[in-house]
C-alpha cells in the first residue's frame, strides 16, 4: 500500500513539474473571447481562440478550465486530442520550437464562484452579474490562467439583453444589436494576468471626464443615484492627475471606469482599468464625512501600476500589490485631506500592528499567507519609511525605473529593493530585514518619525506620557493641552481618550465647535447624557452627519423619557448611510415609545422586520438581523431569511448569519420553528441548515 501512495505521489508531483516546465516553454499572447450569458440558468457559453508562440519544443500545453464542459477543441482550425479532467485542459500535439499557433475552444461554464448572478426580484431596479477574478479564479468562467505570470492581450465581445449595460476591460470598440440581444466589443492593447479579467452587467448611467493627460474616465452609477454622483466619485479626477504625477509613469491602460455593484466581496477591485466596487460607498454630501470612497478609489487606482501593469511572481511579493496601493492612496488622501489626515491615519494603524506584535501574532511582509493588516498597512509603512530614508527623488527614481523594467512582466520583491538601492546608493539589508523579514512591527521607529512630522500627534502623545508619569494634577495637564491644541483631530480624540477629566465649562466649550469631528467625538462621549448637557446634545440632530444623529438619537432617547416623542418627530425622515443606520434605529425606537404613534406602531414594526430580505445590501440586513433580536423575536420570513443568507456569496454575511442560526439552534422553541420552515425548501439550495439539522 505504501510502494502504491509514494508511486501515486511521485505522478503528482512530476505532473505539476511537468506543468510548470510546460508552460515556461509556451508564450500566451493573444486571446479573442466570445461569451453569452445565460442569467436565468446562470451559465456562460462561449469561444475563446489563443494565439501562443513556442519558445521550446513540447508535446503539450495546458489551460486551467474548472468544470467545463468543451464541444470542441481545435488547433489551427483542426481538431485535436486534448483531456478535461474538470480543472485543467490538456491539449496534445507536437508543438515546434518558434512557430506560432492558435487554439480554438467552444466551451459552456457554470460558475460556482467567480461569476455572481445578482437576481431581480432581490434588487428594486434590475438584476447584476458581475466578477470577481483574484482569489476565485477566473477560469471558473473562462478556460484561462490561474498562474499571474501568464500575461495576455484580452479582447472580449459580451452578448446580452440590450436593454442592460455591459462593462468589460479595455475600449469598447462597438456594438451590435440584433434581435433585442447586444453584444459589446471590447480591446485591449497591452497584456494582463487572468484574474484581472472582469466583466459586470447592470442598470447604469455614466459621468465621464478626462484626466489632465487625456485618459478617458467613465464613473457608472445607478440610473436612480444621478443625485450621489459627485459625492460618490468626489475628487476622482484629482485623485488620477496626482497618481499619474506623484508614480512618474504615465497611466498604461487605454481608459479607466469604476462601477459599483450590489453585495460585493470586498470594498473594491483593481480589475485592469475597471475597477468594481461596492455599492455600500454610494453616498450622499452628508455621509461623505462618515464614509467615503476616496480611499478605495485611490487603492485600487493605484493597483493599474502596482499589480496591473507590474504583476508580483507569487504570493511570497503580494507586498509588492497591497503595501503598494495602500502607501500611494494615503499619499493621495494626503493631497486632498492635507498632512494631519495623512499622519493620524497613520498613527491608527501602527497602533493596530503594535498590538498584533504584542500579542505574537506580527507578520514577515515576506509571508504569503500574512493578514490584510499586514500586507496592507505595515506594507504602507515599509514604504513610509524607506521613502523617508533615501530621499524622495531617489524613491521616485527607483520607482519609475521599477515599471519601466518590468512593465507588463512579473517582479520580485528583491528585484524592486534592486532598483531602490541602485537609484539611491544605498545598501537596504537593514531596511529589509527589519521592515520586510521580521514579524515584528518596528514600533518605536513609527513613533518617531510620527512625533517627528505631526505636531499634533506629538502633543498628542506627550500628554498621553505625562498623565501616566506626572504627579501634576489630570485635570489641569488636559486642559492646558487643550488650551494650545488648534488641531481638530487631536481635540477629538483627546474629548474620546480624556473626556472625565474636562470640566463642564470645557464641554460646553467644546459643543460650541463647528468641526463635525469634535462634535462626533462627543457624541459619542457619553452612554447616558448628563443633564447639564442635554441642551447642548440636542443640536447634535441637527448636524451634518449620520453618525453623529445615530448615537445622539439614542443617547438622548435612553436619557431622557419624557422627550422621546420630539426627538422621533425631529428625525422621521433621516435614512442614513448606505445601511439605513439612522431608519432602522429610529423605527425600533418608535416602536419601543409608549403612545408614539400608536395607529403606526405596526406599519414601523413591518418596515424594520422587512430590512431582513435579499431585496436591501447584506449590510442593511446584517444591521437589521442584529436590532431585531436584540428586542424581538424573528418572524417566520426573518428565519427564512437568515437561511437564505446563510448560503450568500459574501463569506463575511454568511459567517454573521450561520453564527446567528447556530445560536437560534441553540434554543429549543427556535429550533422547532426552523425545522419546521425548513421542509419546504430545497434541501441542495440550503445545504448549511439542512446539515446542521441533521448533525444534532
Amino acid at each position: 500500500m505504501l510502494q502504491r501512495y509514494l508511486i501515486l505521489l511521485f505522478l503528482v508531483v512530476s505532473s505539476a513539474r511537468l506543468f510548470s516546465q510546460h508552460q515556461n516553454k509556451v508564450d500566451f499572447t493573444h486571446a479573442d473571447i466570445d461569451i453569452q450569458i445565460d442569467p436565468n440558468l446562470k451559465v456562460v457559453e462561449g469561444e475563446v481562440t489563443y494565439k501562443l508562440k513556442i519558445l521550446n519544443r513540447v508535446d503539450s500545453v495546458f489551460l486551467d478550465a474548472r468544470n467545463m464542459d468543451f464541444t470542441a477543441v481545435r488547433l489551427n482550425n483542426r481538431r485535436v486530442n486534448y483531456n478535461n479532467n474538470g480543472q485543467t485542459l490538456s491539449i496534445y500535439k507536437k508543438f515546434k520550437k518558434g512557430k506560432t499557433y492558435a487554439i480554438t475552444l467552444d466551451y459552456k461554464a457554470k460558475p460556482k464562484q467567480t461569476v455572481y448572478f445578482i437576481d431581480g426580484e432581490s434588487l428594486p431596479h434590475s438584476r447584476q452579474i458581475w466578477t470577481q477574478g483574484q482569489g476565485k479564479y477566473t477560469s471558473h468562467w473562462l478556460p484561462s490562467f490561474d498562474d499571474m505570470t501568464e500575461k495576455v492581450e484580452f479582447d472580449m465581445n459580451i452578448t446580452f439583453d440590450a436593454t442592460y449595460e455591459v462593462v468589460a476591460n479595455g475600449k469598447l470598440q462597438k456594438t451590435k444589436e440584433v434581435d433585442g440581444l447586444k453584444t459589446w466589443s471590447f480591446n485591449m492593447n497591452n497584456p494582463m494576468s487572468s484574474y484581472l479579467l472582469a466583466f459586470a452587467i447592470g442598470d447604469y448611467d455614466k459621468q465621464e471626464l478626462t484626466s489632465a493627460s487625456g485618459i478617458p474616465i467613465a464613473n457608472f452609477y445607478y440610473s436612480q443615484d444621478s443625485a450621489k454622483i459627485e459625492p460618490t466619485f468626489r475628487y476622482t479626477k484629482e485623485i488620477f492627475d496626482f497618481l499619474e504625477s506623484e508614480i512618474g509613469y504615465p497611466y498604461p491602460w487605454q481608459n479607466y471606469k469604476q462601477l459599483p455593484v450590489k453585495d460585493f466581496l470586498y470594498a473594491g477591485m483593481e480589475n485592469t482599468g475597471t475597477t468594481i466596487f461596492s455599492d455600500a460607498f454610494v453616498i450622499d454630501s452628508i455621509a461623505f464625512v462618515d464614509k467615503n470612497y476616496v480611499n478605495v478609489n485611490a487603492h485600487e487606482l493605484a493597483h493599474q501600476w502596482f499589480g496591473n501593469l507590474v504583476t508580483e511572481k507569487d504570493g511570497n511579493h503580494h507586498w509588492l500589490h497591497e503595501g503598494f496601493a495602500t502607501f500611494y492612496a494615503y499619499l493621495a488622501e494626503k493631497e486632498i485631506f492635507g498632512d494631519d489626515h495623512f499622519y493620524w491615519k497613520l498613527y491608527d494603524s501602527a497602533n493596530q500592528l503594535q498590538e498584533l506584535s504584542k500579542k505574537g501574532k506580527g507578520e514577515a511582509l515576506t509571508n504569503p499567507k500574512a493578514s490584510s493588516l499586514t500586507f496592507y498597512e505595515k506594507g504602507a509603512w515599509a514604504l513610509v519609511i524607506l521613502k523617508n530614508q533615501i530621499g524622495d527623488v531617489a524613491f521616485k527614481k527607483g520607482i519609475r525605473n521599477y515599471l519601466d523594467k518590468y512593465q507588463f512582466k512579473n517582479a520580485s520583491i528583491d528585484e524592486l529593493l534592486a532598483e531602490m538601492s541602485t537609484a539611491s546608493n544605498e545598501d537596504l539589508i537593514d531596511f529589509r530585514s527589519q521592515w520586510l523579514v521580521s514579524p515584528d512591527f518596528p514600533f518605536e521607529k513609527a513613533k518617531e518619525h510620527l512625533m517627528a512630522n505631526s505636531p499634533a500627534i506629538a502633543a498628542f502623545l506627550n500628554l498621553k506620557w505625562e498623565l501616566t508619569t506626572s504627579l501634576d494634577d489630570k485635570i489641569n495637564s488636559v486642559q492646558k493641552y487643550w488650551g494650545f491644541a488648534e488641531n481638530e483631530e487631536l481635540k477629538a480624540r483627546m474629548i474620546a481618550k480624556y473626556h472625565k477629566l474636562f470640566s463642564p465649562e470645557y464641554i460646553k466649550e467644546a459643543f460650541n465647535s463647528e468641526s463635525i469631528k469634535i462634535r462626533q467625538a462627543l457624541a459619542l462621549a457619553y452612554d447616558k447624557v448628563p443633564m447639564q448637557l442635554k441642551k447642548e446634545y440636542e443640536s447634535l440632530l441637527d448636524d451634518q452627519s449620520y453618525v453623529t444623529l445615530e448615537n445622539a438619537l439614542y443617547r438622548l432617547w435612553i436619557s431622557f423619557p419624557k422627550d422621546r416623542a420630539h426627538y422621533l418627530d425631529d428625525t422621521q425622515d433621516i435614512i442614513g448611510l448606505p445601511n439605513k443606520n439612522v431608519r432602522l434605529l429610529w423605527l425600533l425606537l418608535a416602536v419601543l415609545t409608549k403612545d408614539y404613534h400608536n395607529d403606526l406602531k405596526e406599519d414601523y414594526l413591518s418596515e424594520l422586520f422587512w430590512y431582513t430580505s435579499p431585496q436591501y445590501s447584506m449590510e442593511t440586513r446584517q444591521a437589521a438581523f442584529g436590532l431585531i433580536g436584540e428586542v424581538f423575536k424573528f418572524s417566520d420570513q426573518n428565519l427564512l431569511d437568515l437561511i437564505k443568507a446563510s448560503e450568500h456569496h459574501s463569506w463575511q454575511f454568511r459567517k454573521y448569519a450561520r453564527d446567528l442560526l447556530d445560536d437560534l439552534l441553540n434554543d429549543v422553541e427556535q429550533r422547532q420553528r426552523i425545522i419546521e420552515l425548513v421542509e419546504g425548501l430545497n434541501v441542495d439550495e440550503f445545504r448549511y441548515i439542512n446539515t446542521k439539522l441533521n448533525t444534532k
